[in-house]
């Protein structure tokens, strides 16, 4: 079973990039995309979107051009799920959940604090609250694997200029200690990191795009997949897909020894 994430940066945006030439040589069997920015309308206008073999399911923000997650399943899953609940969360489109048996695969979308103080304030309310949603997760039993762009760097590892980045927001304490819980106390496993605990430039997802930023590999870790430790423990191989160029971010590749629906 391969899982791929994604922060596309914009659906129409990494169409032109080539994600679409891109998605049937990938190999994955679910496709986790963040940040899709496009409405429902705007989707159903463009049919290739929509290639065969494909079942898709979005999560559009209500703000047009802003948010929104999807997923791209080679399977149709037993059910969807996109409301956790809170309002302003949902409705900025960062939660889709695909059900298959006892798997869950979920495209996850957490704010970014940049650009101001009333939004990083936001991001700690939300921190705070899918802190509770990962502890009733873990307490399911369920196997989940919770894909996407996070906004966080856990680790000095995990970005190229952390010195310089302490104080700004993805790679603050309090930010960083959010991570060491889930990877702690709430029993969740960084996939990549069990693979790789020590790896850094090949271990970047993301890089500005102001600069020369992604030719330097001046980057950083903020793309994930956090799993319960029943479906980390069949984890074969994980990589950084950096080879296209589809987006600001690169696809976060990852294969297990699991089928997509077991009926566990």
């Amino acid at each position: 079973m391969r899982i791929v994430t994604l922060n596309c940066n914009g659906l129409r945006a990494s169409a032109r990039k080539g994600f679409f030439e891109w998605l049937p040589d990938s190999g994955a069997d679910v496709v986790c995309l963040q940040e899709t920015r496009i409405t429902r309308e705007q989707f159903d206008a463009r049919p290739e979107f929509a290639p065969d073999g494909w079942h898709i399911a979005l999560k559009p923000a209500s703000k047009a051009g802003y948010s929104g997650v999807g997923l791209y399943m080679r399977q149709e899953p037993d059910s969807v799920i996109d409301a956790l609940g809170d309002a302003t969360f949902d409705d900025e489109g960062r939660y889709l959940e695909a059900r298959y048996g006892n798997l869950s695969v979920v495209s996850l979308y957490l704010p970014s604090g940049t650009s101001g103080t009333e939004r990083q304030d936001e991001k700690y309310r939300i921190l705070d609250w899918f802190a509770t949603i990962l502890r009733q997760w873990k307490d399911a039993g369920r196997e989940y694997i919770v894909c996407g762009d996070v906004n966080i760097a856990h680790r000095e590892i995990d970005l190229k200029n952390w010195r310089g980045n302490r104080k700004n927001s993805g790679f603050l304490p309090e930010e960083r200690a959010w991570l060491d819980g889930v990877f702690g106390d709430l029993g969740w496993v960084d996939a990549f990191r069990s693979l790789h605990p020590d790896a850094e430039g090949e271990a970047y997802t993301w890089w500005s795009q102001r600069g020369r930023a992604r030719e330097n590999n001046v980057g950083w870790r903020i793309d994930y997949q956090i799993c319960t430790p029943g479906i980390a423990a069949q984890l074969q191989a994980m990589h950084v897909h950096t080879a296209d160029n589809l987006s600001d971010h690169a696809p976060l590749v990852a294969d297990y020894d699991h089928p997509l629906r077991s009926g566990a």
